[in-house]
């Protein structure tokens, strides 16, 4: 059998090879001094490409996410998210263990909260409520195949937040595989939110790391924050460096990952008991439903690995995911295919 193709996540790549030489020499300091000239560096050239005026580099998405909160809300605050955001099904309840935020949420549809929705959610001045401080929004979606959000969806969300008083604060993990499909700079796409989130090591191959976004007050705060949670790293210059080529040179790669998607979403869609909703297959994320397939999540995913693919089970039953990425090519997406269909014949 040939090599086993990985599509669990963007998060299985290796950084590349000018990565690694890069990484090799680069000029570190201790950041928690703020005097790693590479972390330096990168923060500025991110605070520079997304249009904010400065950057945090951070140990991951969810501690990015949970700083971010962190800075935003005290203990019995309240945000409010889709039902189906990252920060909310897979971070572990971190903003409400650690930072004591409550969390309401409000139906997803498709990636995009309804603006009226959000707005009735925001709670009225009562002794009774938690006060409302922040409002959360992702791009691209995860659970919801890797949709992407507009810029005018984001504005019409910002639009009700910034009326009530609040903050809006946006997990964009893969936020450039969302500009790349518009193909608008990455920028445009969060001109109205008060932070940001963007991952380095999904499509953009980094090892390690993300980046927290916002105005230079709120970033000051914000890692004071991470340092409380063990995010202040000392010579990280040498993951930075990585950070910088994975935004110079790993960007505009990302539209190969959405052509094998859809690809593959296509492939996929013509097996009889699978099911695929091509619509939502928009970046790097293909969403398998399984549900007239006659197993379950669990069983499915074993089986495609016995034929040589390894896919993501998500939990729910009858969803399976899988993920585009740096080194998976069409070929691979096609041998994918041929996998599903093996599975199904079975």
């Amino acid at each position: 059998m040939a090599g086993i193709i990985d599509l669990r996540s963007d998060t299985v790549t290796h950084p590349t090879p000018k990565m690694r030489e890069v990484m090799s020499r680069a000029e570190v300091g201790d950041d928690v001094y703020g005097e790693d000239p590479t972390v330096n560096r990168l923060q500025e050239l991110a605070a520079e490409m997304l249009g904010k005026e400065a950057a945090l580099f951070t140990a991951s998405g969810t501690m990015s996410n949970l700083v971010g909160v962190l800075t935003h809300c005290g203990r019995g605050d309240e945000m409010i998210v889709g039902d189906q955001a990252h920060v909310f099904v897979y971070e572990v309840g971190g903003s409400s263990a650690l930072g004591g935020v409550h969390v309401r949420t409000v139906p997803n549809r498709d990636g995009f909260p309804d603006p009226v929705e959000v707005e009735k959610a925001i709670r009225g001045q009562n002794v009774h409520f938690p006060r409302t401080r922040l409002v959360c929004l992702e791009n691209t979606h995860n659970r919801c195949g890797g949709v992407v959000l507009t810029p005018e969806q984001t504005e019409a969300i910002a639009a009700v937040t910034h009326r009530k008083g609040l903050r809006l604060h946006m997990d964009g993990a893969r936020l450039f595989n969302s500009a790349v499909a518009q193909g608008m700079p990455a920028r445009r796409l969060v001109e109205q939110c008060d932070s940001v989130n963007v991952c380095l090591s999904k499509g953009l191959c980094a090892p390690v790391g993300s980046l927290l976004l916002g105005t230079k007050e709120y970033i000051e705060e914000a890692r004071r924050w991470r340092k409380m949670v063990g995010g202040g790293m000392r010579q990280a210059g040498i993951l930075a460096a990585a950070g910088i080529v994975a935004l110079t040179e790993m960007v505009d790669r990302l539209a190969e990952d959405h052509t094998n998607a859809r690809t593959m979403a296509e492939g996929v869609a013509q097996i009889p008991g699978l099911r695929v909703d091509l619509s939502s297959v928009q970046t790097n994320i293909v969403m398998v439903d399984i549900e007239r397939a006659g197993m379950d999540g669990g069983v499915f995913t074993a089986r495609m690995k016995e034929s040589g693919v390894l896919v993501s089970y998500t939990g729910d039953g009858n969803r399976v995911r899988l993920v585009t990425h740096w080194g998976i090519e069409r070929g691979d997406a096609e041998r994918a295919v041929l996998a599903a269909r093996r599975v199904m014949s079975a």
